[in-house]
């Protein structure tokens, strides 16, 4: 595996057909996961560490997102990256970088009115990985659904020559979605931030059942979550981010909440087989995730 921190080094070992993993680094197994699941459509795999200053609200929230580098290149080893490309930042936005990019009406719900400019730093960044590595195909995780979307959004609209593949929210053992985050909650915050699965999953159990009222659904999910200072829960069409009052269409369940200083996403999508819709609950471990180990 090599190791590269410049845009030109990384396209010139990028042979063959290139797939890319665009992380922020403090790996998990939702990473992995998505290592795994494009690691048999490329023949260079290219996995990105950059933790994205522009998609930060706050500086005290970009200082403190966790950071192990060192952890991350023996995690890309074990899992046969090609390469492991790590920049700096002056190499991604070098001096008197004033060009971004917007993704108008997918990004102005949900994340979009909470923080304000994070996915114009998003798109931005993605989109110099994209024309910078050049790869023929990209993953991302359904946890970040929005901004999923708004990738989706950008790579068609630019021409981009990507196929962009999705893969499951990964959870830990006991529901939790997977975030590097995650290692900053302490025990009894971490109980706390189980309403969000806990919420999502008793919403899945009510679509099972025939539940189709977003009113009911998103009520059900604040219940669970009383104890979190929830910015909001939503029920939105998949592909646009609109959000819609009854499933009638492919969507997502969506919410975002505070837990002391954390903030936290999560999700379910619900797909269609004719009329019958289907929640994805996403996978769980069967053990504790490796978060732990970098606390």
């Amino acid at each position: 595996m090599e190791l590269t921190k410049a845009f030109s080094e990384t396209r010139a070992l990028a042979k063959g057909r290139v797939g890319l993993v665009p992380t922020m680094g403090a790996f998990h197994e939702g990473h992995t996961s998505l290592m795994k699941a494009i690691r048999e459509r490329c023949d260079t795999l290219v996995v990105s560490v950059f933790v994205n200053p522009t998609q930060f609200e706050k500086e005290d929230d970009l200082e403190s997102y966790p950071r192990d580098l060192a952890s991350d290149t023996v995690v890309a080893e074990e899992l046969s990256v090609d390469v492991l490309f790590a920049p700096e930042v002056d190499e991604v936005y070098p001096a008197g970088s004033a060009t971004v990019v917007e993704v108008p009406g997918i990004s102005q719900w949900m994340e979009g009115k909470h923080r304000p400019g994070h996915f114009s730093g998003v798109a931005t960044v993605v989109t110099k990985l994209f024309a910078g590595i050049r790869p023929d195909v990209a993953i991302f995780g359904r946890k970040d659904a929005q901004q999923l979307a708004v990738i989706r959004g950008l790579s068609r609209d630019l021409r981009f020559p990507v196929e962009v593949i999705d893969g499951p929210t990964v959870r830990d053992w006991d529901g939790l979605a997977l975030s590097s985050r995650n290692v900053r909650l302490s025990s009894s915050e971490r109980e706390t931030a189980l309403g969000l699965s806990r919420g999502l999953f008793r919403a899945a159990d009510q679509i099972d059942a025939g539940e189709f009222e977003g009113d009911i659904l998103t009520a059900t999910v604040r219940d669970a979550c009383r104890d979190l200072a929830v910015e909001y829960v939503t029920l939105a069409a998949l592909g646009t981010m609109v959000p819609i009052k009854e499933l009638k269409l492919p969507a997502v369940l969506a919410m975002a909440g505070r837990v002391g200083p954390v903030r936290l996403i999560d999700n379910i999508t619900i797909d269609f087989n004719g009329s019958e819709a289907e929640p994805d609950r996403g996978v769980i471990l069967d053990e504790p995730s490796r978060l732990g180990t970098l606390r």
